[in-house]
C-alpha cells in the first residue's frame, strides 16, 4: 500500500509510502492520501492530522518515471487533468480540514510534494528538509496551489523568485521565509513532530476551524467583509462546550479539558 496510516490518542499519521521512488505520486498514492484526509476531516475522534513521508524524502511530487513510456514515444499526458482529478481535490480537502493538519517534511518536498507541504497548516522541517519547486525543471508552470500559497506567505516577488528558478530553499532559509514553523535536529524529529500534534489534538479544535476559516478567507474579503464574518463566528465559537470549558477551568484555575465541539 501506498499510503500507511495509524492513530493514536485522536492524532492520524498519514505515511506516504513509496520510499524507492522519494513517495513521489502516483493516483493510487494520491486519491488514497485524498480519502484519508477526508476520512480524518469527518471523523470527530479525529483531532489532529500529521503528514509526513517513509525513508529519506517527504515527497518527490508527481512520478514522471511511470509516465516515461508515453514521453519516450512523444505524446504527452493531459497534465491538467491530473490536477483537476487528483490534486486539486486533495489541496481543498487540507485547506477545508477543521481539524489541524501538519507537514512533517523529514526531507526533500518538491513539485507536488512542496505544494502539499504548503497546503497545510504547519510545516515542522528537519534540519536537512529542503523545499524545491522544480517544475520549471520540466518546463512546467508551479501547481496545486505553490503560487497561491507561497504569494500570501512571502509575497508576489519572492514568490516569483521561487517559483521560477526551481531553486533549492534548504530548511534554514525556509524558516527565515516563515516556509517552515520549525526546523529540528534529524535525531529529535519524529519525537518532536509527534509531540506537537499530540498538543494540538487537545486544543479546542472547533474553534481552530473557525479561527483557519477565518484565515483563509481573510485575503479575499474588505475589512467590513472580515468583521463581519468574524461575529458569525465567534457567536458560534462562543455557544460551544469547549469555550464554557475553557471558561470555566480558568475561574478553577485548572487545565481545560477540550472535546473538540
Amino acid at each position: 500500500m501506498p499510503l500507511r496510516t495509524s492513530t493514536d490518542n485522536g492524532v492520524v499519521v498519514l505515511t506516504l509510502d513509496r520510499p524507492e521512488v522519494l513517495n513521489a505520486f502516483n493516483d493510487e498514492l494520491g486519491l488514497e492520501l485524498l480519502a484519508a484526509v477526508q476520512a480524518a476531516s469527518s471523523d470527530d475522534s479525529v483531532r489532529s492530522v500529521v503528514i509526513t513521508g517513509a525513508g529519506r524524502a517527504f515527497s518527490a511530487g508527481e512520478d514522471l518515471g511511470a509516465l516515461a513510456s508515453q514521453y519516450e514515444k512523444g505524446a504527452v499526458p493531459d497534465l491538467g487533468d491530473t490536477l483537476t482529478n487528483r490534486y486539486n481535490p486533495l489541496i481543498k480537502a487540507i485547506r477545508a480540514a477543521p481539524k489541524p493538519v501538519i507537514a512533517a517534511v523529514n526531507g526533500v518536498a518538491a513539485g507536488a510534494g512542496a505544494s502539499l507541504a504548503l497546503a497545510c497548516d504547519f510545516r515542522i522541517a528537519s534540519e536537512d528538509a529542503k523545499l524545491v519547486l522544480a517544475f520549471i525543471r520540466v518546463g512546467l508552470v508551479p501547481d496545486s496551489g505553490a503560487v497561491w500559497f507561497l504569494s500570501r506567505m512571502v509575497g508576489a516577488a519572492r514568490a516569483l523568485e521561487l517559483g521560477a528558478s526551481g531553486h533549492p530553499v534548504d530548511a534554514q532559509r525556509g524558516l527565515d521565509l516563515g516556509l517552515f514553523s520549525q526546523v529540528i535536529a534529524r535525531d529529535d524529529f519524529e519525537s518532536h513532530w509527534r509531540s506537537f500534534a499530540a498538543r494540538l489534538a487537545t486544543m479546542a479544535t472547533a474553534a481552530f476551524a473557525l479561527t483557519k476559516q477565518l484565515v483563509n478567507d481573510s485575503l479575499d474579503r474588505s475589512l467590513d467583509d472580515q468583521l463581519a464574518a468574524e461575529v458569525l463566528a465567534q457567536s458560534k465559537a462562543g455557544r460551544s462546550a469547549d469555550h464554557l470549558e475553557g471558561v470555566q477551568a480558568f475561574f478553577a484555575k485548572r487545565q481545560p479539558e477540550f472535546l473538540g465541539r
